[in-house]
């Protein structure tokens, strides 16, 4: 049967990427506290395409991730982009997987537990037998604003902000580390299961410790500046203002030296 992809291309460009995006599979990803946890992923995937290729064979990437055992490791994510590089005869080769991760959260006084979900993702990319990771999580936080606070004879207001973070690393770098940053960056962390004293205590720290939004960005850039194993970050945070029809946010991108 004639193969249209290997023929000559019209307009010989070089592609960066060209694959699939949003296909969903389960997936394995290694969790600090139990070892492993089962969640479902949004994988994109792709490879560069030389100009003189008219297209690419996009059902190759799916063979690879059939074959693919399916644990997020950097030795099986190595093995899975070393597949996809072989099968579509290409130099480079990116993948990335988002996914819910799920971490118990205490409350702060009554000590009731609940999971809570945090947007996740893990992106690595193969050139020259080298494999660059990255990891990246949305955490919620809570933000009491220090202008509102300091002028207002009784009260401030107060509100959940978004920080997106991404950092490439060496070695092995936990998601939830990432998270734990992300949480201490705010006025306070947001928890799923709160009771009256546990309400109490998260309004009474988040009041004690206002931050607008340029605070949280600069808190958790300084933290991921200080982590030997973070080589580059990029940070925004997105505060959901309670008395704007807007969002007010702040972000850092570094390259670390």
């Amino acid at each position: 049967m004639q193969d249209v992809q290997n023929g000559p291309s019209e307009v010989p460009l070089s592609i960066d990427r060209v694959g699939i995006k949003n296909l969903r599979v389960p997936l394995v990803v290694q969790d600090r506290s139990k070892g492993r946890q089962d969640t479902v992923a949004s994988v994109d995937t792709s490879v560069d395409l030389p100009g003189s290729m008219k297209g690419t064979h996009m059902s190759r990437f799916m063979q690879a991730l059939s074959s693919w055992e399916g644990f997020l490791t950097y030795k099986s994510l190595y093995s899975l982009l070393d597949n996809v590089c072989s099968r579509l005869n290409a130099r480079r080769a990116h993948i990335r997987f988002a996914f819910p991760y799920f971490l118990p959260r205490r409350a702060p006084k009554s000590g009731n537990e609940f999971l809570m979900d945090y947007a996740c993702f893990v992106s690595g990319q193969l050139e020259g037998g080298e494999l660059r990771l990255s990891i990246g999580a949305e955490v919620p936080v809570m933000t009491v604003c220090p202008c509102s606070l300091a002028i207002s004879e009784d009260g401030a207001h107060s509100q959940r902000a978004l920080i997106r973070a991404q950092a490439g690393f060496t070695g092995f770098f936990w998601l939830e580390e990432l998270i734990e940053m992300a949480q201490e960056a705010g006025s306070s962390p947001v928890y799923p299961l709160l009771k009256r004293e546990d309400e109490k205590y998260v309004t009474e720290h988040a009041f004690s410790n206002p931050a607008f939004v340029e605070d949280v960005v600069r808190s958790m850039a300084a933290r991921l500046e200080e982590h030997p194993l973070v080589t580059w970050f990029s940070l925004e945070v997105e505060s959901f203002e309670s008395i704007h029809n807007h969002s007010a946010y702040a972000s850092i991108e570094k390259i670390k030296d």
